[in-house]
């Protein structure tokens, strides 16, 4: 299992080093509710009260299937929607990653609002991440 430092352990904030990979997971799950809610009305968009609705969700939703596996030396947030990580390691989930990723997410909603993460996902998965986690203040710049 990966040691963890005590911000790691710790913190109720995503630590540095995994804020890239848990933008990604966010984004990830994002486009997946839209997809999902788009799916349900014959893939025409969303009014803005449906995707306002399908936002909060995504990011109230429980993030359990997300943790921390050590590789090469490097500890990775693990979990859908992010790259595969070696089968054979031990990953942590559970503990203080959902309520991280969920008040990250609630964070992006907060600054980027509803709109514009709507209007991304328009555009397409690349649009979307790029909007959350590659402009000037992204996780992953």
């Amino acid at each position: 299992a990966p040691q963890l430092s005590s911000e790691e352990r710790l913190s109720p904030h995503m630590p540095e080093s995994l804020r890239c990979d848990a933008c990604r997971a966010i984004a990830f799950q994002i486009e997946e509710q839209l997809h999902r809610a788009e799916g349900k009305v014959g893939k025409k968009a969303l009014s803005e009260s449906d995707y306002t609705e399908v936002l909060e969700r995504s990011c109230s939703q429980g993030w359990e299937s997300y943790g921390v596996q050590e590789l090469d030396g490097e500890k990775r947030l693990a979990g859908p929607g992010l790259p595969r990580q070696e089968p054979m390691t031990v990953m942590v989930t559970g503990g203080p990653w959902p309520s991280r990723l969920a008040k990250m997410c609630h964070g992006y909603v907060g600054e980027r609002g509803e709109a514009q993460i709507y209007g991304a996902h328009r555009q397409g998965a690349a649009a979307l991440r790029e909007l959350l986690c590659h402009g000037e203040k992204g996780a992953c710049a």
